[in-house]
């Protein structure tokens, strides 16, 4: 009697104490003694309230009180402890992340039912052991035990984790034996590991043996037809679902939209918004962020940020998809506003400013970005990485590429292929090319590509190295196959030393091989046969076909300059224009340099003045030089005068130079001795005096020295 009252106060105090969320008084008032075994449903209370906690060192002494209570009489050799209150404690224990001590209740239970292999398959499947999972489900089959469908499910996951296909149909068929077709959680399982395997074929066969697909099952497919990279299907699923009258989840109109923004498709994109401000899920975060990104890299940038001024929360996920949006359409100023509002960056919003930067050419901007970035966050990857040393590239900033070399290999992230490519082209550029080579044929080993290829060739030539250029093509081509990049470069490169025959080498090359001529190559074909004086080649090559690209109209007009034929390269530039090819200022220099061979001295002053009035072109460097040539060779004096009066800035020494010597050409005293004052000022080895008859340098280191006439 005492005995009984005892055990009525202790299960009282035990349960105040589980009511009251006290999970260690309520452990510590259980009776030390086994053979005092409390009601089952206060152990699967005191269960579940050490897996809401994920408390293990609560769960672990729960498991060893059951255990010491399921001691057998010495006479009747029966357990005291339910076998399911033992699942339960397996289920705890493996919830409170120790598989090994669920597997070691699993192993000392002195008996198993089927719901006993299900918690400790299951345990071992989300305790991501799928090796150990089919081992047990191999020895429950094995021992004829008929498995659940949550079992089979846990089973069909570790095969999804695996990506296991062989084990997946073989499941199939058991579910198929076991007459579990009509089972839509196993129906669904199926459809995610099929879709996860890529097998989409079986994907579309499991889901169609579906009786009832429940709003699940349809997110399942759809989610799997879009990250296996079939859009459309995505769509075409989400539209049967929506005839089918199942409302979708949050998370599918979500994918939905993701399938549209991945196929560009905004028409659908436009059709599945309207669904989503008819049934009301316009208040979700994650629909109205998916809405506004599909938005946004489908192009229609405008209605991505109307929705998002109009969003009542803007969520990080919402402001980095506009962000995206505006860099990359080049609205700089614009993301910037929208990433400044931003509560918090995360690395997809740093990196989409840093590669808009890029895109629109704001090198400077793009290392103060990384410097701001630095300092909120020590976040980085090879994204980042890789656009601030294109950034430093652009610059020709060789010191900041080697800090964030060092940088890359600090953090671990050099072993990229992606930003050793850039490495290599920063080197190139830069003319470190024996370090660009070093990267190249020592440190990216068998990751090398025609990219990294391609940068070194391309930084070969552009810095007058062409021998090494062509040397590179040729190891190239025992590794990777050129692209119309690779033989853009090996063309300038002969184009550089006139090198004939290894030009129309290349060029049959890529004939042979059915090398897609685009306007680069003719570009650089049209160059290289007219430096190796073959315009005839040239202008064939150049009237293969129309083009609108400028470059090779360029190519051509300075082909007619080379060639003393720059009434031809004037016709040239007058035809681009009508046929609605906008000249730069490249396409002028040509033109100024034809004007100088040809004497049109007044058709070049034309040419200039359009260059500025109609096309907004500010003039180089090289333009007026030009101007200083045309009108200086020509003897045109005066307006020699009156068009350096008028620059915008002071002549360089080079320039005064010419304009000295076209003034004691044609005698003109007083812009003469103006350019000889500036010569002088600039302090040459060899002061000048203007005489009209000859050039005259005084050549001594003092100041009474004879000066030296030279006719």
């Amino acid at each position: 009697m005492v005995a009984a009252s005892t055990a009525v106060s202790t299960v009282s105090a035990i349960s105040t104490h589980i009511a009251a969320g006290h999970l260690f008084a309520a452990i510590d008032a259980l009776p030390s003694c086994s053979a005092s075994l409390l009601p089952p449903s206060l152990y699967a209370s005191l269960l579940r309230l050490a897996t809401s906690r994920r408390s293990l060192a609560a769960a672990r002494r729960i498991a060893s009180h059951l255990a010491s209570s399921s001691s057998a009489s010495p006479s009747t050799s029966v357990s005291f402890t339910p076998t399911f209150l033992f699942n339960r404690a397996i289920e705890c224990l493996a919830a409170c992340g120790s598989l090994a001590d669920a597997r070691e209740m699993f192993d000392a239970m002195p008996r198993r039912d089927g719901g006993s292999w299900n918690a400790i398959i299951s345990a071992s499947s989300r305790a991501g052991h799928p090796a150990e999972a089919f081992s047990l489900f191999a020895d429950m089959n094995s021992l004829g035990i008929r498995p659940k469908d949550v079992t089979l499910a846990s089973v069909l996951a570790c095969c999804a984790e695996c990506l296991d296909l062989r084990g997946a149909q073989q499941l199939h068929g058991l579910i198929a034996k076991r007459d579990f077709q009509s089972n839509v959680i196993l129906g669904t399982a199926l459809v995610d590991v099929y879709g996860k395997c890529l097998s989409l074929t079986d994907v579309r066969r499991a889901f169609d043996d579906i009786l009832q697909p429940n709003d699940v099952s349809w997110n399942i497919i759809i989610r799997r037809y879009r990250l296996a990279g079939m859009g459309d299907m995505a769509l075409h699923m989400f539209f049967m679902m929506v005839r089918a009258g199942v409302r979708p989840l949050v998370y599918t109109v979500a994918h939905a939209m993701l399938a549209c923004r991945d196929n560009c498709a905004l028409k659908e994109g436009k059709c599945i918004h309207s669904f989503v401000l008819r049934r009301g899920y316009d208040h979700h975060i994650h629909a109205r962020s998916s809405v506004v990104d599909m938005y946004a890299k489908c192009g229609d940038i405008d209605a991505a940020q109307r929705l998002f001024n109009l969003a009542p929360k803007k969520d990080v996920v919402m402001s980095t998809s506009v962000v995206s949006g505006l860099a990359a359409c080049g609205r700089i100023a614009d993301a910037k506003m929208v990433f400044d509002g931003m509560e918090q960056h995360n690395l997809v919003s740093w990196n989409a400013m840093l590669t808009g930067y890029v895109k629109s050419m704001d090198l400077t901007g793009a290392l103060d970005l990384f410097q701001q970035m630095r300092h909120e966050t020590k976040e980085l990857d090879v994204v980042t990485l890789a656009s601030v040393l294109n950034a430093c590239t652009g610059l020709l900033d060789l010191g900041k590429g080697e800090e964030l070399h060092a940088l890359a290999l600090k953090c671990g992230l050099f072993s990229c292929p992606f930003f050793r490519n850039a490495l290599v082209r920063l080197y190139s550029k830069c003319g470190c090319l024996r370090t660009a080579k070093r990267l190249l044929l020592f440190e990216m080993g068998s990751e090398r590509d025609r990219y990294a290829w391609n940068s070194i060739i391309s930084g070969y030539e552009r810095h007058s190295m062409s021998e090494d250029a062509l040397h590179a093509l040729r190891e190239m081509q025992s590794e990777a196959k050129p692209s119309q990049s690779t033989f853009s470069s090996a063309l300038a490169a002969c184009a550089n030393i006139f090198l004939l025959k290894h030009g129309k080498q290349i060029h049959a090359y890529m004939i042979r091989n059915r090398y897609d001529i685009d306007d680069i190559l003719r570009s650089a074909l049209v160059d290289m046969y007219s430096k190796c004086r073959l315009f005839d080649y040239s202008t064939r090559i150049f009237e293969l076909g129309s083009s609108d690209d400028v470059i090779l109209w360029n190519s051509m007009i300075f082909a007619c300059a080379y060639h003393s034929k720059g009434d031809y390269g004037l016709g040239l530039l007058d035809e681009m224009r009508k046929q609605g090819v906008r000249p730069d200022s490249v396409t002028f220099l040509g033109a100024l340099v034809s004007c100088i061979c040809e004497g049109h001295v007044g058709l070049g002053r034309s040419y200039f003045t359009l260059m500025i009035d109609e096309y907004s072109i500010v003039p180089r460097i090289e333009h007026y030089e030009c101007m200083i040539e045309l009108l200086g060779k020509h003897g045109y004096m005066v307006e020699l005068e009156d068009f350096v009066d008028h620059m915008p800035f002071e002549p360089t020494t080079a320039m005064w130079l010419r304009i000295f010597d076209c003034c004691r050409e044609y005698g003109n005293r007083k812009l003469g001795q103006r350019a000889a004052q500036r010569i002088n000022d600039s302090k040459p080895l060899t002061p000048v005096i203007f005489v009209e008859s000859a050039p005259v340098y005084e050549c001594s280191d003092c100041d009474d020295a004879e000066p030296m006439s030279f006719c």
